[in-house]
């Protein structure tokens, strides 16, 4: 008997092979200026060939103050990025493979000293993870700005043959951080309620769906977060039904900020290493200080737990409150979790990101019985290497 993960599925319009989805991973293969090049294009093929049931994209940059500090993000804030997409495009869906490009802005996660533009966010709260510099806060005309400009991003994703959109609303990027009260301290209309701090999100829907109609745009979203004042369960709940409303073609359920730490990507073990040869807050520190720091931070940070699934239980809460499809991610490693997750109908989708960067394959492994859970190991190595370099599994070793 064929597991229910592996039948035919929709979003919107779009036609989906099967429920497992490549979740958004910035993979550091564009050019200096934001271009897609042949060897991201060949890591979304080697994705399609292995039946994956849709790809999103690592984010692309809106605009240039949004633009990622880390390693060559990939933009779509002009017009000349549209044929180069298209060529990208034309090609996943020669093998029926549906992709989809996840927009963003980067806010108080970037730094001025790589976007040479000053940084922004919904208020002048300074980042525990960017210490450098304050953001400014966001004036009504510069909210506008953000607003057209992400309309803009998805008008020109249509153009260049991606299936849909999606929004990035969680992880502490600047739409993230208008939802949430730990970042979002105005006394306007933007900040305050949850609709205020809701209303930029609404108004890039409504202002897309007038120029793009039906065009399907998702969502990535914090069901909670690890500081005082963040996002909440019942909040992302309530913003679900908001997100519903206003047209929203499906919300992957994800957690966490730049700030708490290992919470969207959990391990057991902190990547040290990784951090202290290639993150820009660690890096140069001294070499003393880098043995001392080995023995004594793994014994003072706190593990965040649990390491598996750790965004099911709040994924089927909001599903139980939207009729639009839910898509779960974190720390999903097993064809049994996916299988139980689906037909239990905690979620619609199952996205996985770190098990692609080592198994593009592991759809069909799944598949074809030949593998029943992933090989990573959760070292994260990855996702911190990627500050500076192209994305690779290191498993464990640097």
């Amino acid at each position: 008997m064929e597991r229910k993960v592996f039948e035919t599925a929709e979003i919107g319009k779009i036609k989906l092979r099967n429920r497992i989805i490549r979740s958004a991973t910035h993979e550091g293969l564009a050019d200096e200026q934001g271009f897609p090049t042949d060897s991201l294009l060949k890591k979304y093929e080697t994705l399609a060939k292995n039946e994956v049931g849709c790809i999103i994209t690592g984010f692309a940059g809106v605009m240039r103050n949004g633009k990622s500090d880390i390693f060559n993000m990939l933009m779509i804030d002009n017009d000349l990025f549209i044929d180069f997409c298209q060529r990208m495009t034309q090609k996943i869906h020669g093998y029926g493979t549906p992709i989809i490009l996840q927009i963003a802005h980067c806010g108080r996660q970037t730094r001025s000293k790589k976007t040479g533009l000053s940084t922004v966010a919904p208020s002048a709260i300074k980042s525990k993870s960017f210490t450098e510099e304050t953001p400014r806060e966001l004036s009504e005309l510069e909210i506008n700005e953000v607003i057209d400009n992400f309309v803009k991003a998805i008008e020109r994703a249509k153009r260049a043959g991606f299936d849909g959109v999606q929004l990035h609303l969680a992880h502490g990027y600047l739409l993230s951080s208008f939802l949430s009260s730990y970042s979002n301290h105005r006394t306007d209309k933007w900040g305050g309620t949850t609709e205020n701090k809701f209303r930029i999100i609404n108004e890039i829907f409504i202002r897309a769906k007038q120029q793009v109609g039906n065009f399907p745009i998702l969502v990535k979203l914090n069901a909670y977060e690890r500081r005082n004042g963040g996002m909440t369960l019942p909040e992302s709940i309530e913003i679900a039904k908001m997100l519903e409303k206003v047209g929203c073609a499906a919300i992957e359920v994800s957690c966490g900020v730049h700030e708490d730490g290992l919470c969207t990507v959990r391990g057991e073990k902190l990547p040290i290493d990784a951090a202290f040869k290639y993150s820009f807050q660690y890096k140069n520190l001294p070499s003393l200080i880098k043995v001392i720091a080995k023995l004594i931070v793994p014994a003072l940070t706190p593990k965040i737990k649990p390491y598996e699934n750790y965004n099911v239980i709040a994924a089927a809460e909001i599903r139980k409150n939207v009729e639009i499809p839910v898509i779960v991610v974190g720390g999903i490693k097993s064809i049994d979790s996916i299988e139980n997750i689906i037909s239990t109908g905690q979620a619609d989708f199952v996205a996985m990101s770190r098990p692609f960067i080592i198994e593009p394959n592991i759809v069909r492994k799944f598949k074809d019985g030949i593998q029943q859970r992933t090989k990573c190991i959760e070292c994260n190595y990855c996702l911190i290497a990627v500050e500076e370099k192209p994305l690779k599994c290191y498993h464990g070793k640097v």
